[in-house]
C-alpha cells in the first residue's frame, strides 16, 4: 500500500488525513531537567546523550518563563519551509518534560495549548516520570487538543537498557504505555538503531515488540555517537561496530515491515549535530540517507513483485 508519496505510514501523511495540512513542529523547553542527571538515578544522563539533553540530539531553546515567546522565536526558525498561515506542533523536546510537578506543568501546557496557531502538543518524556496526576493532566488537556506523548523506551533488551544506563525496566515502560493508552492519548516511541551490544535481531525484537503493543507512533533513531558522551569515550577506548548506510537503510525497511499499517512512522533516521558528531559520518548528509531508503523500498517492492511472477 502507499501512504502519499511514501511506501509506509508516514507522519506527514497522518497529519494531512487528520488536520488537511502539513503541520510544523516547534521545538520547545520546559526547563526541565531529568532524574538520570540531577543524581536521583544518576548523573550525566543516558551515555549517548549529549549536553542538550534531548533523544533527538538538538540544540537547546533559550529558556523564556512566557512559553509563547518561544513559539514566536521558534516559528522564525522554520518560517521558510512554511507557507503563509501555517499551523503548527508545539514539541516539548529536551530532557524530561513530566520532571515536575502538575502545579508547574498545567500553567506551562495550558499556555501552549492556547496559542491558536497550536494543533498538537507533544511532550517528550521517560515512561518512570509519569505519576497519575500527570496523566490526568494530559488526558484533561488531550480534551482540548491532541496531546501526544513521546517515550524514550530505545530497546526492550535489559541487559543493553543497563549498559546505556537507561535506568528503568521494561515494566515500567509496559506500565506507564498501559496508563497513558486507557487516559486515550496518543503514545509515540522512541527506538534507537545500532546500540553496542545488540544484534540486528535484537533490534527487530523491539520493534516487534512494539507492533504487538500497536503503538500509535514510532521514532526510529541511528545511533549517533557524539563528542563529550559517555559513548564516545567508549567508543574511543574500545571501538564497536556501527552501521554503513546500506546496512541501516536495509534495517529500516525491515523495521517498518513488521509493524501494523496503523503504526505512524515519525521518523527513520536523526540528526546530530556535525560538530559533535564522531560516527556514523554519512549521517550528516540526510538527503542522501532518506534517498537510500527510499531506494532500498523500491528495490525491496520489485523483489516481491518479481518473486510473485516466479510463484504464479
Amino acid at each position: 500500500m502507499m501512504w502519499g508519496e511514501k511506501p509506509y505510514h508516514s507522519l506527514d501523511f497522518e497529519l494531512k488525513k487528520q488536520f488537511g495540512r502539513k503541520l510544523y513542529k516547534l521545538s520547545l523547553d520546559g526547563g526541565m531537567t531529568c532524574p538520570n542527571r540531577d543524581g536521583t538515578l544518576g548523573y550525566g544522563g543516558c551515555i549517548f546523550c549529549s549536553e542538550g539533553g534531548s533523544g533527538e540530539f538538538a540544540k537547546r531553546q533559550e529558556f523564556c518563563e512566557d512559553v509563547w515567546q518561544q513559539i514566536e522565536k521558534a516559528k522564525k526558525q522554520v518560517e521558510k519551509k512554511m507557507p503563509a498561515g501555517g499551523r503548527y506542533i508545539a514539541y516539548f523536546q529536551p530532557y524530561t518534560n513530566t520532571y515536575g510537578p502538575v502545579s508547574y506543568l498545567e500553567p506551562l501546557f495550558t499556555r501552549v495549548i492556547e496559542h491558536p496557531e497550536v494543533e498538537v502538543l507533544s511532550v517528550a518524556t521517560r515512561p518512570d516520570c509519569l505519576p497519575q496526576e500527570t496523566i490526568r493532566l494530559l488526558k484533561r488537556l488531550n480534551q482540548k487538543k491532541p496531546v501526544w506523548v513521546e517515550l524514550g523506551l530505545q530497546t526492550i533488551c535489559e541487559e543493553t537498557a543497563k549498559r546505556i544506563r537507561r535506568g528503568y525496566p521494561l515494566s515500567v515502560f509496559e506500565d506507564a504505555y498501559a496508563r497513558l493508552k486507557e487516559a486515550g492519548l496518543t503514545v509515540v516511541v522512541h527506538v534507537i538503531l545500532g546500540l553496542p551490544g545488540e544484534t540486528r535481531e535484537m533490534m527487530l525484537d523491539t520493534v516487534r515488540y512494539l507492533g504487538d503493543l500497536k503503538a500509535d507512533g514510532i521514532k526510529l533513531q541511528m545511533l549517533h555517537i557524539l563528542k563529550g558522551t559517555v559513548l564516545a569515550k567508549e567508543y574511543e577506548a574500545e571501538p564497536f561496530p556501527v552501521f554503513s548506510l546500506e546496512e541501516y537503510a536495509d534495517l529500516v525497511v525491515d523495521c517498518i515491515s513488521v509493524l501494523p499499517e496503523s503504526t505512524v512512522i515519525h521518523r527513520i533516521s536523526g540528526d546530530g549535530p556535525k560538530s559533535l558528531l564522531i560516527a556514523p559520518k554519512w549521517s550528516e548528509n540526510k538527503k542522501m540517507v532518506l534517498n537510500t531508503i527510499a531506494k532500498r523500498f523500491k528495490e525491496r517492492k520489485m523483489c516481491q513483485g518479481l518473486s510473485g511472477m516466479v510463484d504464479k
